[in-house]
């Protein structure tokens, strides 16, 4: 687990580290036969009786000798979007793994989710929050593509606050046709602009998946080596931690989170928790399952 987001934070080759990722799930990304499964995780189980015969996988078949049928295709082309939360606080770093940092996990994911998307067909684009801007890289289809998007995530350093909603309206003018948004946030500001944004987006009829980045430290109220900590983002104001006040700081935090997941789940948006220190090919497997099983933690 600890080694795969080591190799995050050490990688200076974007490209690199994705196709590590990808290459340990195996059988868990499929394109399907009619390509353009819109990043659909697709996955095998045994074949029971009453299964479509155009579900069964005869490639598979001849090399295991048993029946498997593949789950959750979809037979039509979508558009991705990639939206990043890359404000200050997601340079939050772990305290499990030295140079690992919540943007950097961030980026690897997207980037992951981006390569199936080229894999499978489909027109993807970007949208980097940070700085009170959200930068944005129009849809487009192809293995340029890909390499525009690597580039522009490689290039992302965490910095300011969330965009306003006027910018991220702007920058979210996608909305036209339903697509499938996958966002990336630490959600601290919530609700904010970027949370108002995506259950708009929703309200859209688009297919909306979070996806809530923690350190290990943050859910663990592991502080006691950091007596203090300054906020990038409202002020620098500086709050002090220690044993004394982590049983407020845990019941804080978990009451916020428990009102993202609330709201995520009361505009059907799969929410999926994670740290940082987890494997990130099982955190993407359980992102792009998220829809299945609706708001969980992964």
């Amino acid at each position: 687990m600890l080694a795969a987001s080591a190799l995050i934070a050490h990688a200076t080759n974007l490209d690199l580290v994705v196709r590590h990722v990808l290459a340990g799930l195996g059988h868990g990304i499929h394109a399907g036969r009619e390509r353009g499964a819109g990043v659909e995780f697709s996955e095998y189980r045994a074949y029971v009786p009453g299964d479509e015969w155009r579900r069964v996988d005869w490639k598979l078949l001849a090399r295991a000798d048993r029946y498997f049928v593949r789950e959750a295709e979809r037979d039509s082309h979508v558009a991705v979007w990639l939206v990043l939360d890359a404000t200050a606080s997601m340079a939050e770093p772990s305290r499990a793994i030295d140079g690992l940092t919540k943007l950097q996990y961030a980026r690897v994911l997207l980037a992951c989710v981006a390569a199936i998307a080229q894999r499978q067909g489909d027109a993807f684009g970007l949208v980097v929050c940070r700085g009170e801007r959200a930068d944005f890289l129009p849809a487009a289809r192809g293995l340029r593509q890909l390499r525009r998007v690597l580039a522009r995530l490689n290039g992302v350093a965490a910095d300011g606050v969330l965009p306003g909603a006027a910018t991220l309206r702007a920058a979210l003018h996608f909305a036209r046709a339903p697509g499938l948004v996958c966002a990336v946030s630490d959600f601290l500001d919530w609700p904010s602009a970027l949370s108002d944004a995506l259950l708009r987006l929703r309200r859209m009829r688009h297919d909306v998946r979070a996806l809530c980045l923690h350190t290990q430290a943050e859910t663990e109220a592991a502080f006691d080596t950091a007596p203090s900590y300054r906020d990038p983002e409202h002020g620098g104001a500086i709050y002090r931690f220690g044993r004394d006040v982590a049983e407020v700081y845990a019941r804080n935090r978990a009451a916020h989170f428990d009102a993202v997941a609330r709201d995520c789940r009361r505009h059907d948006v799969p929410l999926v928790q994670a740290r940082i220190e987890q494997a990130p090919g099982d955190v993407l497997r359980a992102w792009l399952r998220a829809h299945m099983a609706g708001a969980r933690a992964a």
